[in-house]
């Protein structure tokens, strides 16, 4: 890594670009990267505090009395109430909004200040949070941490594919899902630890400790550069050209600068990328953006990660044993995520894909039936022994989440939209995402109380599904430069090709006429003006 790294191919049978894996190219991924840690530590930390009684009885004294009392409810019902819901799920709903403004700022002021921009959302977030005295603060604080969300989703995972070289694309990527499962992890080490904190303020710490990562974010985006494609964008070719030029650690820059030059001019054509999208030449990477986030929620993984000490305090586990089991899994979540880094751009998006929709299957199938045979309503057999072996089934499914569908739900919607509609698809595939987030936060633990051990059943049917849809209809994308997608990967395959004759698609009036006139996004004239 140190003194410019080493030559990165941009993938055979390709343009090939050359490029170093400079250490501006590892930092500024790095930095960038910390909005996943936020979003981990968001998704992490709101299940702990859920599960502290000093937090339930000053916001949800309803649910902290059932909790208490046994003879309430049943043991999968106890934590059944929609605010206590509304408390995780309405920073996705958030999210979901502010991703629509985020488009905008991604594709007019620039990756960099997108990221600044949820970082202030963050910090803001977190001051309402720790200082809450009601539950309405407490919502309001959860709101303006959504909207960092949205906009570190929409900016985060752009700028990891647009600065990283093609070899390395996805590994520097998934650098964002990692950072994700670190936040988790630490906000599950956090709330261990103030959960044992006397005087019932230890939630206000688990809370208050998120500013440690926005910070970071913050901090981060004010040292980053914007990527060469952005700044091309938006009409610095010059300063572009002189990022680029830094970033691949070479002067030979200038077939990948001419290319983002074309990709740019095309992309200013089109006026209304949003309608655009729905052209159907794009429409193969709007159905696979949508459908794996779609499915990615599905595969039930943000259930247990929102929810893991409540779960495990459901199937019978007390405070302290569910508060470490979720600290078990976040670590194997992270290690798994670390797992994916290496292999993604050797083994490929499909293989992962499919391994891990067979090792998730198995390990909620079997879930279910231990819980089905040893937890009922009002009383729970889980021997020790059981226990231990449904902490290793979560954490087997969690392992193949954290090297699948976890960074590759991410990595694949970012890598596949050409840039004329990038920042339209990013947004669309973060607003799905958060949508499905925020319908699986609201309803899952009233899920839990309806299908009681079924709820597993229920998410291994639709992994069952979503195998199917990446056997069939996914295409590979290991090592192919990020503007040549469509010759290379969609004119190839067997379904999406039929979509990709320009002469089908209906006038729209933003400049595709032109497009058809002066040929595809990477047939670059060196002439062309933007």
């Amino acid at each position: 890594m140190a003194g410019g790294g080493f030559a990165a191919a941009s993938g055979a049978g390709g343009t090939q670009f050359e490029a170093k894996i400079t250490p501006i190219v590892i930092i500024s991924c790095i930095m960038a990267a910390t909005g996943g840690l936020m979003f981990g530590y968001d998704v992490g930390v709101s299940g702990g505090v859920t599960s502290m009684d000093d937090f339930l009885k000053k916001f949800f004294p309803v649910v902290s009395r059932r909790t208490r009392d046994q003879g309430i409810n049943s043991n999968y019902c106890k934590y059944d109430n929609q605010g206590l819901q509304l408390f995780t799920s309405s920073l996705y709903l958030a999210g979901l909004t502010a991703t629509f403004f985020a488009s905008y700022t991604t594709r007019r002021l620039g990756r960099r200040l997108t990221m600044l921009i949820a970082g202030v959302f963050f910090i803001i977030g977190v001051i309402f949070n720790a200082a809450a005295q009601d539950l309405a603060m407490l919502i309001i604080g959860r709101i303006l941490l959504g909207c960092g969300v949205g906009f570190a989703n929409q900016a985060v995972p752009l700028f990891l594919s647009e600065i990283a070289p093609t070899r390395i694309r996805g590994g520097l990527n998934i650098l964002f899902q990692l950072n994700v499962t670190i936040g988790i992890l630490f906000a599950n080490l956090v709330n261990y630890g103030t959960a044992k904190i006397k005087g019932g303020w230890g939630w206000r710490l688990s809370l208050g400790l998120a500013g440690i990562p926005a910070l970071l974010l913050t901090v981060g985006a004010l040292f980053v550069v914007d990527t060469p494609n952005s700044l091309i964008e938006r009409g610095h070719l010059d300063e572009g050209k002189a990022v680029l030029r830094r970033i691949r650690g070479t002067d030979n820059i200038e077939p990948e600068y001419l290319e983002l030059v074309e990709a740019s001019r095309v992309a200013k054509q089109v006026k209304h990328p949003f309608r655009n999208l729905l052209m159907r030449r794009n429409r193969p990477q709007l159905v696979i953006a949508v459908a794996l986030q779609i499915f990615q929620q599905f595969t039930g993984i943000n259930a247990i990660m929102f929810y893991a000490p409540v779960l495990f305090n459901t199937v019978g586990f007390g405070n302290d044993a569910s508060l470490y089991s979720a600290v078990i899994t976040g670590a194997v979540n992270v290690v798994s995520t670390a797992v994916s880094i290496y292999s993604v751009d050797k083994l490929g998006r499909r293989v992962l894909l499919l391994e891990a929709g067979v090792q998730m299957f198995l390990s909620q199938v079997i879930m279910a039936v231990i819980l089905g045979i040893k937890v009922t309503d009002h009383s729970e057999n889980l021997s020790k022994g059981y226990a231990i072996f449904v902490v290793v089934m979560i954490c087997t499914f969690v392992s193949a989440f954290a090297w699948s569908w976890g960074p590759l739900g991410w990595l694949i919607p970012s890598e596949t939209f050409p840039l004329e509609t990038r920042s339209a698809g990013q947004s669309v595939t973060v607003c799905v995402n958060l949508l499905f987030t925020f319908v699986i936060a609201q309803a899952f633990l009233s899920m839990l109380c309806h299908f009681k051990y079924g709820i597993f059943l229920f998410f291994s049917g639709w992994v069952f599904i979503m195998s199917l849809f990446v056997l069939f209809l996914l295409p590979e994308t290991k090592n192919v430069p990020i503007e040549e997608m469509t010759e290379r990967v969609w004119k190839q395959h067997w379904l999406w090709k039929r979509f990709m004759d320009h002469s089908l698609d209906e006038e729209n009036g933003d400049g595709e006429e032109n497009i058809k006139k002066n040929g595809h996004v990477n047939g670059f004239d060196p002439n062309s003006q933007l």
